[in-house]
């Protein structure tokens, strides 16, 4: 009889409270906006306390985008750029992580789906480690990030200057800092439902 090897796989949810997605774009050629998705959520887990084995799959509320001007908002939320009466939110789902490397990085590969084009990008990803907080909850948290271009799913909105270049720059940067939470064991609570939704989700 062969020996059976068994798996402990481990759900982590979570927490909003201490969890931010943000990016920064080139504005003007000369100079940086930031701006943060407000509305996220997601399922992580990892097998056998193997960080290489993480599995992540996360959704952004496209139309809680913050940049701190109401107007700007609008207009990215708009048919012109992310469309989110079509395509309210944006997915990522991991396909693989890496070993860690020299300097505590892990490569993050997964596909990346917005304004209904999926596309597999390349991140980096740094484990935070794990602890226990003091009502006895076990946390962990990581960080990633990466550098995209937007003009590949699509959103090709451009304002050209007189003096030359774009107003906004094709490359977005990302950042997205999370604190987890370690789940109990059970069933875990889905957060996909668009309660019969008949646009494209994503």
């Amino acid at each position: 009889m062969k020996n059976l090897t068994f798996h402990k796989t481990e759900q982590w949810a979570v927490d909003h409270t201490h969890s931010r997605i943000s990016f920064k774009i080139r504005h003007l050629m000369i100079a940086q906006i930031w701006g943060v998705f407000k509305v996220f959520d997601g399922t992580i887990s990892i097998t056998n306390e193997d960080i290489t084995s993480t599995s992540i799959d996360m959704w952004i509320d496209i139309a809680s985008i913050d940049t701190g001007n109401a107007e700007r908002d609008e207009q990215l939320r708009g048919p012109e750029f992310f469309n989110t009466a079509f395509h309210p939110r944006m997915r990522f789902v991991a396909i693989s992580v890496g070993k860690q490397d020299e300097e505590g990085n892990h490569r993050l590969e997964g596909k990346l789906t917005i304004n209904g084009i999926t596309k597999v990008v390349v991140l980096n990803l740094r484990f935070g480690g794990v602890m226990t907080d003091d009502s006895g909850t076990v946390k962990s948290g990581f960080q990633v990030d990466g550098v995209i271009n937007r003009t590949d799913w699509g959103l090709i909105f451009k304002s050209p200057l007189l003096t030359g270049g774009i107003m906004a720059g094709e490359e977005v940067t990302v950042s997205c800092e999370m604190e987890l939470t370690k789940m109990k064991s059970g069933p875990i609570e889905s957060s996909w439902s668009h309660n019969g939704d008949s646009r494209n989700v994503f």
